[in-house]
Order: structure tokens, then sequence, then C-alpha cells
């Protein structure tokens, strides 16, 4: 079993604190959770960076992925070490993501920025359900959401700054790689869990 915070944000993206050198030191001295998805904004320039960071530690993981902004709400892409192709419609980001073996994600549905219902029949891999940076209530309607639909639920701090990494986590059954976690997500084999003292859970 492995703990990853599938939903995190480097100085490469606009809005973020998050130098790659941070985020591998946190996850070095973080008691478990030793799983980290770097998904910027729309690019994937970090990537490189943060893997040469962390390769030096045989028990960290980074898994590339990218958080991709298309004209109906944020997706995140797990597994993806490039762009999907313009134009960024939902249909044409998921695609992308079934097209390349990665895992599709609808992130923070409920909240600015998010597919809100949309996410239902979108064709997402699986639904944020506890994502770091958003309400009680936002949270609540993606579980409910994913309940519903019958999607897997993981779980994202959405960090932009170093304090945020890791207030909420997925635990996966699956090995340390990141073909044996994206699968696990898709069979469902995950669980969300809030840090200690989180409101979010």
């Amino acid at each position: 079993m492995i703990r990853a915070d599938f939903h995190i944000h480097t100085t490469f993206s606009f809005d973020s604190a998050i130098s790659p050198k941070t985020l591998v030191e946190k996850l070095v001295t973080h008691p478990s959770v030793k799983v980290a998805a770097v998904t910027d904004h729309n690019v994937i320039n970090g990537l490189d960076t943060v893997r040469r960071l962390a390769a030096p530690y045989p028990d960290l993981l980074i898994i590339p992925g990218v958080e991709i902004t298309t004209n109906q709400g944020d997706i995140v892409i797990l597994g993806t070490e490039e762009l999907p192709p313009k134009p960024w419609s939902v249909e044409n980001v998921v695609d992308f993501a079934k097209e390349t073996a990665c895992v599709s994600v609808a992130v923070h549905p409920f909240r600015e920025w998010g597919l809100g219902e949309l996410a239902r029949n979108s064709g997402v891999d699986a639904i944020e359900v506890l994502n770091g940076a958003s309400s009680v209530w936002a949270n609540r309607q993606a579980r409910d959401l994913a309940k519903t639909a019958g999607l897997p639920g993981i779980a994202g701090s959405d960090s932009h700054s170093p304090q945020d990494l890791f207030s909420v986590y997925t635990e996966v059954q699956a090995d340390l790689s990141v073909d044996d976690i994206l699968k696990a997500i898709r069979k469902g084999i995950v669980s969300v869990f809030a840090a200690e003292g989180s409101i979010h859970f």
C-alpha cells in the first residue's frame, strides 16, 4: 500500500510557491506520503527537475501529470509526459488520456473551474472527492457525485504553498510504480484521507 498526493503545483505553475526542491524535501521527511503527482497548470516543464531531485531516494515516486484548463472545467491527467493536442475540450482531453493509457480526473468539480455535474457523463476515469483547497460542502458534493456515477474517488491537496502539501492523500493498494498506481485508480482500489486536523474530511 502506498500513500499519494495526486494534485500538486510547483513554481512551474504561475500561481504556486512550491519549488521542486521543496517538494522533494517535504516528501523525504514526510512519515508516510512518498508519492506525489506533479500537476502544474497547462505545462509539464517542471517534471524532469522534480524527478531528477527525487532520483537519489528509492522510496519516492513522482507521477507525471498536468492540470488542463478546458473550456468547461479543469481535468488532471495522471501519467502523461506530454500535453494533449489542442483544442482542450473535455472530450479531447479525456480521449487523449484513454489513448495514452493515462488516468483523467475531474478535479474540484464543485469549486471554481470545476466540471460540476458535467463530470458525470464526461468519460473521466475518476473524481477528486477530497481536495485540500475546497470547502467541506464542495468535497461532500464531489463524493456524492463519484458514488452515484460509479467512479473511483481520489484525494489531492491542490497545493500551491509548502504548508499545504499532503493535507489530504490517497491510500492506494498498489506497488511503487506509476503503471500499477494508475491501474489501481481505475479499479477503485483507493481510499481518501485527510491529515490530522484538516477541516476537509
